[in-house]
């Protein structure tokens, strides 16, 4: 059988993704066949895997570390939260149906199966399965149906390491209490624990170990202190959107409006890394800068709903008058959508709400239809010629005048729109911002070197950075058992 161990946690936003991460890296740098796995993961910030469907950003990030494609059996369940229907339920990356909480609760069972075979197929041909929990165990009240924990964990016959954050505090009381209220059998898979994010001596700690060793029995697998370089990795979802701090002061300021339901913001993260940018996240109660050169409207997994709250917001009067004082403006996706004069939702895909006025920066309409287009692209900026690729994800159709002045060329075919005097752009194409020569010549433009850095070997490089601080702070004789 494939060795597989999963990583659960005492809570949330724990950094179980970045172990994961890290330990994939490693396997893979010590020769091994690793695959990432998460039976259910709940976040509007999805990818395109390689044989097609959506999945998790962070499984998509994981595999990248493991160095082997991505797949829609690597997260076999994705919730994406939306609007008055609750959360779609995308299956082995197509999408299942919607659910509110309680009747999700329902269906969970039903979504065992599923999980099993997307297991089955990532073991295949694999030396190891590092599998990611959702949440946290101690969630007993939900742990009748559970698929993302002990659920998956006891019906797989998968080890845990349970993964608690020492930063919040209460790490001790966290992982005693955790023992003390799982049940027998699901206290029974848990074969140790690590501590993360430790920052200082972490000889000071050793107390504590010996604290949870009499509470609990547990062996301690490692301290590892506060991982500088996870950084330089994509955010996960909304709990880390929280958390994301402005780029640095520099000197062309780019406004993002955080939507309540943003989604796939992680388009940002290379030009947060740009060292003469200044990114500021504008979150609720807050005004667009008027020193802001450049408003990134980004994607959204509810188009028609956060349009409502920009307008609540009074981000709509904002962005008009950004836009007055010769300010330009991107919007990507949901936010490419905004843009139009009107957005039609016939069908009711959304909500409620058939049909809402835009913003009225580009003279183009949307349509929402049920067809969902999933793929990966490649493409071309029509204004500079420059190469792009990303991905696409999102419902609906755009057309209009503004149309006939494409954004991009996109895997053959016109893709955005753009006003006559092309300060205001939309496009359905994510990721183009991680196209090093795109992201240049946009800095070039507002009279920046433009010089910039390799995105994507900046993220292999901080992979490479985390396997080698997991490496000098792991257990090494727990290591070597895992990874020979």
């Amino acid at each position: 059988m494939t060795k597989a161990i999963m990583l659960q946690g005492t809570g949330s936003d724990v950094g179980k993704t970045v172990l994961v991460a890290g330990l994939c890296r490693l396997a893979a740098n010590r020769g091994l066949s690793v695959r990432p796995f998460k039976p259910q993961n709940m976040s509007n910030n999805a990818a395109v895997a390689d044989d097609g469907g959506e999945i998790g950003r962070a499984q998509w990030l994981q595999s990248l570390a493991a160095r082997v494609p991505s797949s829609v059996h690597m997260n076999p369940v994705l919730l994406k939260p939306q609007s008055e229907y609750g959360s779609q339920i995308i299956v082995q990356g197509k999408v299942w149906g919607q659910a509110k909480g309680r009747d999700y609760q329902k269906l969970k069972p039903t979504l065992l199966d599923y999980v099993m075979q997307s297991f089955s197929e990532v073991s295949t041909g694999a030396d190891l399965v590092i599998v990611e929990g959702a949440g946290s165990p101690a969630e007993i009240n939900l742990r009748a149906g559970d698929i993302a924990n002990m659920g998956f964990a006891t019906r797989a016959g998968v080890p845990v390491i349970l993964v608690g954050d020492i930063d919040r505090g209460g790490v001790i009381a966290s992982l005693v209490g955790t023992h003390t209220i799982l049940p027998d059998e699901d206290r029974a898979m848990i074969s140790g624990y690590i501590i993360n994010k430790f920052r200082g001596d972490v000889s000071l700690f050793d107390a504590g170990i010996e604290a949870v060793r009499g509470f609990t029995g547990w062996p301690c697998f490692g301290v590892v202190p506060w991982l500088k370089h996870a950084s330089r990795l994509p955010a996960e979802d909304s709990v880390a959107l929280e958390k994301l701090a402005r780029g640095s002061t520099g000197a062309l300021k780019i406004a993002v409006p955080v939507f309540s339901r943003i989604a796939n913001f992680d388009d940002l993260d290379p030009l947060r890394a740009e060292p003469d940018v200044e990114l500021v996240f504008i979150r609720a109660g807050e005004r667009l800068p008027r020193d802001a050169r450049l408003v990134i409207l980004p994607g959204s997994k509810s188009t028609i709903a956060d349009l409502a709250d920009m307008r609540a917001q009074a981000w709509d009067a904002d962005l008009l008058a950004h836009v007055k004082r010769g300010g330009r403006v991107i919007g990507i996706c949901g936010g490419y959508q905004m843009l139009g004069h009107k957005v039609h939702d016939p069908l009711g895909i959304e909500g409620s709400t058939l049909e809402v006025e835009g913003l009225g920066l580009l003279d183009v309409d949307t349509e929402m239809a049920p067809e969902k287009t999933v793929r990966n692209s490649v493409a071309t900026a029509v204004e500079d010629g420059s190469p792009l690729s990303g991905y696409q994800i999102h419902l609906g159709v755009t057309s209009g005048e503004d149309c006939g002045r494409p954004f991009a060329i996109v895997d053959g075919r016109p893709d955005g729109a753009m006003s006559a005097d092309g300060r205001v752009a939309g496009t359905y194409l994510h990721g183009l911002f991680a196209s090093d020569a795109y992201r240049s010549r946009l800095l070039q433009s507002f009279g920046l070197a433009g010089e910039t850095a390799d995105y994507r070997a900046g993220v292999e490089s901080a992979l490479d950075d985390i396997a080698a601080e997991l490496e000098a702070c792991l257990d090494r004789r727990w290591l070597d058992e895992l990874l020979g």
